[in-house]
């Protein structure tokens, strides 16, 4: 297989299982069937930036999604689109937006349709996460591995 197939499987990966906690830079590597390094240097190459900034903004992308159309807190959107710290989710969703994930809920509320109710775009996302070990298949609570 070569080589921009290898890191297109990768992105494809990153593209369906963006809101994944646990979607690290090793598990995205491994998509691709690189060492972590080498990965890194290969989808900065093709892409023109790294993993972990790539899944930052289809994770902030979609939060930006949510907070115009869901009836959700800041808290429950950060752990939807894949963030598992609050503060994290806010400071990187102002750097790409300029605005806090609450500044930028008041600025576009009312420009469209009425918000989702909270439990509908929860149960459409996949369910309520309640926490460590909950469910069949439990994913790590730390984007402290986040890819790249």
């Amino acid at each position: 297989m070569d080589r921009t197939r290898q890191v297109r499987l990768a992105k494809d990966a990153m593209d369906r299982d963006w809101a994944d906690p646990g979607l690290d830079l090793d598990t995205v590597a491994a998509h691709a069937g690189y060492s972590r390094y080498h990965f890194l240097r290969a989808f900065k190459e093709a892409y023109g930036e790294t993993p972990g900034r790539y899944l930052t903004h289809r994770r902030i992308e979609r939060a930006e999604d949510l907070l115009r159309t869901a009836n959700l807190s800041v808290t429950e959107i950060c752990h939807l689109v894949g963030f598992s710290s609050v503060g994290t989710f806010s400071a990187r969703f102002k750097a790409w937006t300029g605005l806090t994930p609450s500044e930028y809920r008041t600025k576009h509320v009312g420009r469209g349709a009425a918000l989702i109710p909270g439990c509908y775009a929860m149960l459409w996302a996949g369910g309520f996460r309640t926490g460590p070990g909950a469910g069949p298949d439990s994913r790590k609570e730390s984007n402290s591995g986040e890819a790249g």
